[in-house]
């Protein structure tokens, strides 16, 4: 049982996915820009138009994928397993429907399964971001997934 877990690094740059429901673009935008100096140290990306509006209203360079109805989740959530992101600040909104929930469901399951830190409110992303862990490297284990299922193909 020695490789049942894998290690994964974040490393002392993180790749940071930055996203937003409509209710909570204006205060993720505010929270960029409240925490610049520290966001600026890292590589950040984010579905389309929160990309787009955090970049023109703070200057961060922010890489954009699809809006999130239109495939941005999934976008991110295939970086996460790729190792491409490993930080996600999504201020989702509880109060109102979104027509893409199937995918924001997928994102939040693909971010445990992976072990990848997320902030779904402003209270948990300032917690995050003032971490000890936002200036070094992290390491942490993951289940080794490759091997779970070698382990399961053996057993049908």
């Amino acid at each position: 049982m020695k490789d049942e877990f894998i290690t994964f690094t974040i490393g002392k740059q993180k790749n940071i996915a930055l996203i937003a429901h409509d209710g909570k673009k204006n205060e993720l935008i505010q929270w960029c820009a409240d925490n610049k100096s520290t966001l600026e140290k890292h590589f950040l990306c984010g579905t389309g138009t929160t990309a787009r509006m955090i970049t023109e209203k703070t200057g961060l360079p922010v890489k954009g994928y699809n809006s999130g109805p239109l495939g941005g989740d999934q976008q991110i959530g295939a970086k996460v397993v790729e190792g491409k992101v490993d930080f996600i600040v999504f201020f989702s909104d509880p109060l109102e429907a979104q027509p893409h929930d199937p995918d924001v469901k997928a994102l939040l399951r693909i971010a445990q399964v992976y072990d990848i830190p997320i902030a779904n409110n402003k209270a948990t992303a300032d917690f995050m971001i003032t971490s000890a862990f936002m200036d070094k490297e992290y390491e942490h284990q993951v289940i080794n997934f490759k091997r779970n299922i070698q382990e399961r193909a053996k057993s049908l």
